[in-house]
C-alpha cells in the first residue's frame, strides 16, 4: 500500500512537471502539483504533522504572513487609483464577493447538513476575500487585470473587519465566534504584513525586483505546505466526508463564477469587466482562511474546506480562463 501510494504521488508530480512543457496545459501545472501534495498528505500524514518533535501547524501563521507580505510587495499605492477611475465596477466586484459568496456558502452548508465545525469552515471560506491569483487568471481570460488587482486589494483590506462580522451573523449558530479576537488575529496575519510589503515596495522604489520575482514561487511553496498540513491534520474527516465536502466546495466555486458574471451583466458592466468580476467572485483566498482556522485552533475541521478549495479553484479557474481566452470580449 505504501509503495503504491508513493508511485501514485510520484506519477502525479511528474505529470505536473510535464504540463510545464505543454502550452495548452501549462496553467494547470501548479494545480496538479498541489494535487500530488494533497495525495501525499492523505497517504502519509505523519510526514507533515511533526518535524523533529514539534508540530508543523505553528508554521501556518508565519507562512500566511509571508504570502501577505509578498502581496504587499507586488502592490503599489498607484493600484488604488483604479478606485476613482472605475468606481462602479470596483463597488460591484467587492459587493459580489461579500454578499454572493457568504450567502451561497451558508445555503450549501445547510443543504448538505455538515457537522458544526465543518459547516463553519464552509461559511468561513465563503466570507474570504478574493484570491491573490485572480489577477493572473483575469489576464489569461482577456479580462481587466487592473480591476482584478483593485478588487483583490480592497476585499483583502476589508477582510479583518467584514469576516468576523459575517461569521458572527452567518456561522454563530455553528461555533462560538469571538469577533474582536478574530479581528485582531486577521490584522496580524493580513493588514500588518501587507502594510509592511507596501512600505518595503515604496522605500526600495522597485530596486528589490529580485524579491518581487521570487515571491510568487515562495507563495506557491507556502500554499502547498499549508494545504499538506491541513489535509494531514484533518485526514480522518477528509476521508469520511471528502466527496461531499469536495462537491460543496466545487459548487460554491463554480456558482460564484456564474453569479458574479450574471450580476455584472445585469448591472450593465462590459463583457471584460464582467469576466473579471466572475473570476474575482469565484476565487476565494483559501490561504487566508487556513490562517484564520489556525488562529481559532480548529485547523483540522474549520480549515478543511479551504484546503480542498485550493486545488479545485486552480483547476476551474484554469478551465474558465482558457475558455474565455479563445473568445474576444464584446464591449457594451
Amino acid at each position: 500500500m505504501a509503495e503504491a501510494g508513493w508511485s501514485f504521488v510520484a506519477g502525479i508530480l511528474f505529470l505536473s512537471i510535464a504540463f510545464r512543457g505543454i502550452t495548452a496545459l501549462k496553467g494547470l501545472t501548479f494545480t496538479v502539483f498541489i494535487l500530488s501534495i494533497t495525495l501525499s498528505a492523505l497517504y502519509y500524514p505523519g510526514l507533515y504533522l511533526k518535524w523533529g518533535g514539534w508540530e508543523t501547524g505553528i508554521l501556518i501563521t508565519p507562512l500566511i504572513q509571508l504570502i501577505m507580505f509578498g502581496t504587499g510587495c507586488s502592490m503599489g499605492f498607484k493600484d488604488f487609483v483604479e478606485l476613482s477611475r472605475a468606481p462602479k465596477s470596483v463597488i460591484i466586484g467587492v459587493a459580489a464577493q461579500y454578499t454572493i459568496m457568504p450567502l451561497l456558502a451558508l445555503l450549501l452548508a445547510r443543504i448538505f447538513a455538515f457537522e458544526d465545525e465543518i459547516a463553519a469552515g464552509v461559511i468561513l471560506l465563503g466570507c474570504a476575500p478574493t484570491s491573490v491569483t485572480a489577477s493572473l487568471f483575469s489576464y489569461l481570460a482577456k479580462a481587466n487585470v487592473a480591476l482584478a488587482i483593485t478588487i483583490t486589494s480592497v476585499t483583502t483590506l476589508l477582510a479583518p473587519l467584514l469576516i468576523p462580522l459575517l461569521m458572527k451573523m452567518l456561522a454563530g449558530g455553528f461555533i462560538e465566534i469571538d469577533v474582536l479576537g478574530m479581528m485582531w488575529g486577521m490584522i496580524k496575519i493580513v493588514l500588518l504584513p501587507i502594510g509592511a510589503g507596501l512600505i518595503f515596495n515604496k522605500l526600495t522604489s522597485g530596486k528589490a525586483k529580485w524579491l518581487q520575482d521570487a515571491m510568487p514561487f515562495v507563495s506557491m511553496g507556502g500554499i502547498a505546505l499549508i494545504v499538506a498540513i491541513i489535509i494531514a491534520a484533518g485526514r480522518e474527516s477528509t476521508l469520511n466526508i471528502g466527496v461531499l465536502l469536495t462537491t460543496t466546495v466545487l459548487l460554491h466555486n463554480v456558482l460564484g463564477y456564474l453569479l458574479g458574471y450574471q450580476a455584472s451583466r445585469i448591472l450593465g458592466l462590459s463583457e471584460r469587466d464582467s469576466r473579471t468580476i466572475a473570476i474575482a467572485t469565484g476565487m476565494q483566498n483559501a490561504g487566508m482562511v487556513s490562517g484564520i482556522a489556525r488562529v481559532i485552533g480548529k485547523i483540522g475541521t474549520v480549515g478543511l474546506a479551504s484546503a480542498i478549495c485550493g486545488p479545485l479553484m486552480g483547476f476551474t479557474a484554469s478551465v474558465l480562463s482558457s475558455y474565455w481566452s479563445n473568445r474576444n470580449t464584446k464591449e457594451n
